[in-house]
């Protein structure tokens, strides 16, 4: 009797050459969009009867959503976060969730150490102005920027992302200190020649700051107008994390009354609507969300999720589970 293919609900058009190894299995179907991506309708109408739902990381994934598919038995997530799926409610009907943490890793820290070179040297902020006549003064101390030797950068959240940027940041000549739920291991701090040092001391001292944590409750607004009075003026925060950890308006009132240098931001609290006020100021460099918007990233972020789904059917350990 021939076994029945497994339906895979793919919400996004992703390049074809990531889910090269699944559809060699010949075990799979995989659904995909015509278009860039199925509407939140379509994924209502197609997941009644799929085993899968391969979710995009913006894509809400509520309860709504699970109860329609009848035969979902694991989601997995395209993506390090899973704060766009409701977890609990998933685990309540015995649906696996996995997302895919490996292949984040490298271009995510890349993308943050680059925003903070950025702001260092005013990079984007001299581009804009030298394409504006007479908006550009030339001149031995204008432009001034503020480098990154020798500075205190503190990283919020020192997990694989945050160490992958400390290994930027030693190669580059800045002191590490860092917070996080838990203090590392001696041979790690070594390693990064790290400090672990409590938040209130990280944003008092850090002239860089960093932000690589998870959104949880606990992180829900940790930066706002609190934190933001407890920081140096010279400060510059980067967030590659996710937009809610900062409070977007206060974020906004600090860049514009310069109680803090400046801001660059690849993720925000409401995306991908942006607080208006952070549009026209020119100590803020925004992104659209793209930490892990490499084409190797992508490609590997597909594989990854797809290896989740196989070892999942196989009776196996997926790559990275998350209930």
């Amino acid at each position: 009797m021939k076994m029945m293919k497994k339906k895979i609900l793919v919400t996004y058009k992703l390049p074809a050459e990531g889910f090269s190894k699944i559809l060699e299995t010949n075990n799979f179907e995989l659904i995909f969009p015509k278009e860039k991506a199925f509407s939140r309708e379509e994924i209502f109408d197609k997941i009644k009867d799929v085993d899968v739902l391969l979710s995009m990381f913006n894509l809400k994934v509520d309860a709504e959503m699970i109860d329609q598919g009848k035969q979902l038995k694991i989601i997995s997530n395209f993506g390090v976060g899973f704060n766009n799926i409701d977890i609990k409610y998933a685990e309540s009907k015995n649906i696996v969730v996995t997302n895919t943490p490996d292949p984040v890793v490298e271009p995510t820290a890349e993308l943050a150490f680059a925003l903070m070179a950025n702001l260092a040297r005013r990079i984007s902020e001299c581009d804009k102005k030298l394409r504006i006549p007479g908006a550009t003064r030339w001149g031995v101390l204008e432009n001034l920027g503020n480098g990154l030797y020798g500075k205190r950068l503190g990283i919020i959240g020192m997990g694989r992302i945050g160490q992958s940027i400390a290994k930027r940041a030693l190669a580059a000549g800045m002191t590490i200190f860092y917070n996080n739920r838990h203090q590392l291991d001696k041979a790690t701090e070594e390693k990064f020649n790290a400090q672990y040092v409590t938040l209130e001391e990280l944003l008092a001292e850090s002239e860089y700051i960093s932000i690589s944590t998870p959104l949880t409750e606990e992180t829900h607004h940790l930066i706002d107008k609190d934190a933001f009075a407890k920081m140096r003026r010279d400060v510059n925060i980067i967030n590659t994390a996710r937009g809610a950890i900062i409070k977007e308006k206060d974020l906004a009132e600090a860049l514009a009354t310069k109680r803090i240098a400046g801001a660059a931001m690849d993720v925000y609290e409401f995306e991908p609507q942006i607080t208006e006020e952070l549009l026209s100021l020119d100590n803020v460099v925004m992104v659209p969300h793209i930490g892990t918007a490499t084409i190797s990233a992508r490609n590997e972020m597909s594989e990854y999720a797809c290896e989740n789904i196989m070892r999942f059917f196989k009776g196996e350990k997926p790559l990275s589970r998350v209930i």
